[in-house]
């Protein structure tokens, strides 16, 4: 069985992301384009840490607690596509609703700052990981020379060309995710036919302070605003409906994983982000060097495209007057600086509650909007709607702590 396992584990990570990487049908699918960009960042370094760190917190509740943060993160998806839909057309002209989302772009670009450490610290932690070491100075002399490079390769040539290595990245990624819930699937058959399957006898008690780190999980299912501002390349329809259907598959994805995950939780996964490595060992050997892999490969691309979203941001919201190479030196010693001064658990808390303050000044925008506008279908309901978000991500904002 370990012989079998570990060959279908490998022939659909090759297989699956082989066809990601080189279709030409999704190379030239413009919906696929559209997706695969929100897709790629709800599910990247999410996936890598979300299960140990419910299982730390909340134990056999995890797909519970999980399917909340997914409904949260939908809500909050709703309120960005209402933004598409209606704030776009308006958004140069002068009003309330205009001078929030200005505020929020310079938000969204301090939590790309926090959001390419976050990266980086996690690609750290996963390639020690991998020769057996957990050490904090390590990490951070890690994340600090990738930063160093991004950042001089960002001020002297421009990203362009290291962000080329996204696609792959991504397909890396998701044939990871894919051979990993194939051999999850096989895993939990194994000891359901041999009548060993049952759930794990680890603390499942939730308190104040787990719903608090729990919503400081909020950055795992991040990165479906990504289709706000993919406006130069695919149109307002098309940008909505591609980010509702990736929200909706990695919300399936992410509830699937977890199911099939919790059989293998255990004590000793509290608060350690690259545990899933460890966590997944028993289920084939293969599996966590391809987790290993993938992970670095996507972080690395991960932190790359928010470098240069906020870079972008920040010539906007100078309106050009910093010129783009000064914008990513100015990440580069920001980022250096939170490296220096946090870990990595407290910095997915300190992304979460930063995105979670962008995402409820977006959802303002969107109240203010539909407020303003008496042609919108069920403008009472989204009025409400709307509200309930903001003061969900505001909640988010104060309460959200990182794991301990």
């Amino acid at each position: 069985m370990v012989v079998n396992i570990n060959y279908y584990i490998l022939l659909s990570f090759l297989l699956l992301s082989g066809y990601l990487a080189f279709s030409k049908r999704l190379k030239n699918s413009s919906n696929w384009k559209a997706m695969v960009t929100p897709l790629a960042s709800i599910m990247g370094s999410g996936f890598l840490v979300s299960a140990p760190l419910l299982a730390g917190i909340v134990g056999v509740w995890a797909v519970f607690c999980m399917s909340i943060l997914l409904i949260i993160a939908y809500a909050v998806g709703s309120a960005i596509r209402f933004n598409i839909q209606y704030f776009e057309p308006i958004e140069h002209q002068e009003g309330v609703a205009q001078s929030i989302a200005f505020i929020s772009r310079i938000v969204l670009a301090g939590a790309y700052f926090i959001s390419v450490t976050y990266y980086l610290q996690l690609l750290a932690a996963f390639a020690l990981k991998s020769f057996g070491i957990q050490h904090e100075i390590y990490a951070n002399i890690i994340t600090t020379i990738l930063l160093l490079l991004i950042g001089g390769v960002g001020m002297y040539k421009g990203l362009q060309k290291l962000e080329q290595l996204e696609t792959y990245a991504i397909s890396l990624n998701l044939g990871m995710i894919g051979s990993l819930i194939l051999g999850l699937i096989i895993y939990n058959s194994s000891l359901a036919i041999d009548g060993n399957w049952h759930l794990p006898e680890i603390s499942s008690l939730i308190d104040f302070n787990d719903i608090r780190v729990l919503l400081g999980l909020l950055i795992v299912v991040q990165g479906f605003e990504t289709s706000r501002y993919l406006g130069d390349e695919h149109p307002s329809s098309q940008r909505i409906t591609t980010m509702k259907q990736a929200q909706l598959l990695s919300a399936g994805i992410y509830i699937v994983f977890i199911s099939l995950a919790t059989v293998l939780f255990h004590d000793g996964l509290k608060a350690d982000v690259t545990a899933i490595i460890s966590m997944i060992a028993p289920v084939a050997i293969t599996l966590p060097i391809l987790v290993a892999i993938a992970a670095i490969g996507s972080q690395f691309s991960a932190a790359v495209a928010d470098n240069s979203a906020a870079g972008g941001l920040i010539e906007e919201i100078t309106k050009r007057k910093l010129p783009l190479r000064y914008a990513y030196g100015l990440i580069m010693f920001i980022t250096i600086a939170l490296t220096w001064e946090t870990n990595v658990n407290t910095i997915i808390a300190y992304a979460s509650r930063a995105f979670a303050l962008f995402y409820m000044l977006q959802s303002l925008v969107a109240l203010i909007t539909a407020y303003n506008n008496k042609e919108i279908e069920n403008r009472t309901f989204k009025i409400a709607q709307f509200t309930l978000v903001a003061i969900i991500c505001l909640l988010v904002f104060v309460l959200g702590i990182p794991a301990e």
